[in-house]
């Protein structure tokens, strides 16, 4: 084996190689029966076969219907028969979480897969961090993490927990998505990466999709992201690029003269709402560089109640000194001031 720990057998990927090679047909018959009983060591696609190396974390990024979700079933079910024990499964919700493969019972009180030889998968929601605290892993599969709604909070965890055998290792399958933690994962020098778009899968989709598909959104941006696997920084037309922003980081602001916190609040709250924007911003005049502008602080976050949001521009304004608080009053008007002061702003609020 590579590792201990290893789905794949180097006699799988040996197999694999010679299945290729020389036809499924023609190979002797106990490899042919072997393939037979484990066809994806055949069909998986270059992008779908779990890199070779010590890597931790194996990232599959594609576009939608590239095979995502077989790959990273296909890695469990091999890593369960190489004798991996305990197995998270982490999706976005509990409802996006699927069959594991290898044939497991599924326990739904239990929320847990039993596997014949006695590989249990536990399965955990990406919604809630703390379900990850206590138990631990020798192998992790995690499923569109770039749809996380607590992404990097849900990875740590689970990445603490993720400590039995000898090289403990987890699968990320996503279509790409610019948040924080696909970022962080391009980037892990423990991480490695395969990427694969829609079209090279187009065979096991309806007929038709594809050219729908292209028909419709083209080269654009969305189509890279969705359809090529492509990880797109930023949105196409974009007024602020991260590159504009990055260049513009400074190690420590100077003194301000005066710093406010902006709130955009949502008409609206729950998982489907609009984020509400808080921000903290200020102005510093010093020589060298003039009189320029420095955002401090980014407390902006989605689904939140009317109490939650205003604590949070509270919160950041009195972490930050903020002289006032500015909100946009198209949402509810003056009940904008009344919902932070019963958050106990003590601050002037601004409408505008």
């Amino acid at each position: 084996r590579l590792n201990s720990n290893d789905a794949w057998t180097l006699q799988d990927y040996a197999l694999r190689a010679l299945a290729k090679r020389y036809g499924l047909n023609n190979l002797p018959t106990e490899m042919r029966e072997y393939l037979k009983r484990n066809p994806f060591l055949f069909e998986a696609r270059d992008t779908q076969v779990p890199p070779r190396g010590d890597w931790r974390t194996w990232l599959f990024m594609g576009g939608r219907g590239a095979g995502k979700t077989r790959a990273g079933a296909e890695w469990v079910r091999m890593a369960v028969k190489a004798g991996c024990r305990r197995v998270a499964l982490v999706g976005p919700a509990l409802s996006d979480l699927e069959g594991a493969g290898g044939m497991p019972v599924y326990e739904v009180s239990r929320r847990r897969l039993v596997w014949p030889n006695g590989a249990e998968g536990f399965a955990f929601s990406a919604e809630d961090p703390d379900s990850l605290r206590g138990p631990q892993f020798d192998a992790a599969w995690c499923d569109e993490v770039g749809a996380w709604a607590k992404g990097e909070a849900v990875w740590d965890t689970l990445q603490m927990g993720l400590r039995m055998g000898p090289f403990p290792r987890c699968v990320a399958t996503t279509t790409p998505r610019p948040v924080d933690l696909v970022k962080r994962l391009v980037g892990a020098p423990d991480s490695v990466m395969t990427r694969s778009a829609t079209q090279e899968n187009a065979a096991n989709l309806s007929p038709g999709f594809m050219a729908t598909m292209e028909a419709a959104y083209g080269s654009s941006s969305l189509a890279r992201q969705e359809l090529m696997g492509e990880l797109i920084a930023d949105p196409e037309g974009a007024l602020f690029v991260r590159s504009r922003i990055d260049r513009s980081r400074v190690f420590a602001a100077p003194a301000m003269t005066d710093i406010v916190v902006a709130v955009d609040p949502p008409a609206t709250s729950g998982p489907r709402a609009d984020a509400c924007g808080i921000v903290a911003a200020g102005v510093a005049e010093a020589t060298g560089f003039g009189r320029r502008c420095f955002v401090l602080g980014d407390a902006s976050a989605p689904g939140l109640r009317p109490a939650d949001w205003a604590s949070r521009a509270v919160a950041l304004a009195e972490a930050v000194g903020a002289s006032m608080i500015i909100a946009e009053a198209n949402q509810g008007g003056e009940m904008v001031r009344q919902t932070l002061m019963s958050a106990g702003c003590r601050l002037p609020v601004r409408l505008v």
